[in-house]
């Protein structure tokens, strides 16, 4: 299942729209799709905020027991922002480090969310890693 809380620096849309190609910090991120491949497996990343994101976006809070699963602060209210991501390639990523998760979502919170943005991902805003 999704692994969360793994720091990576993710770089939002409104940033690569400037001509940022660093996200500012390093965040909590969840990978929540990653999708095989013959060049490289592609990887998702959901960035994980403490800014209570506005109502139109696609987002979700993360209940306690979830962070407590995902390794995150369980007294801190978190969002996994749904409509903006990263993306990556496997084996030619400058952003991935190969440490293993600190935690994973459970099905039955992660798999809703994933069927949703599954339906909507065109719609949504994909910020390429891959160099």
């Amino acid at each position: 299942m999704p692994f969360g809380g793994r720091p990576h620096q993710h770089l939002w849309h409104r940033e690569a729209g400037k001509g940022e190609r660093e996200g500012r910090k390093e965040r909590p991120v969840a990978v929540g799709v990653r999708i095989a491949r013959a060049d490289g497996d592609l990887v998702l990343f959901f960035p994980i905020t403490t800014k209570q994101p506005e109502r139109d976006r696609f987002a979700f809070e993360i209940p306690a027991i979830e962070k407590r699963r995902a390794g995150l602060d369980a007294d801190r209210h978190l969002w996994i922002i749904m409509d903006e991501f990263n993306s990556d390639v496997i084996g030619h990523s400058f952003y991935l480090e190969p440490e293993p998760p600190i935690g994973r979502f459970s099905k039955a919170f992660f798999l809703p969310i994933l069927r949703e943005f599954i339906a909507r991902r065109k719609s949504l805003s994909e910020v390429s890693r891959d160099r």
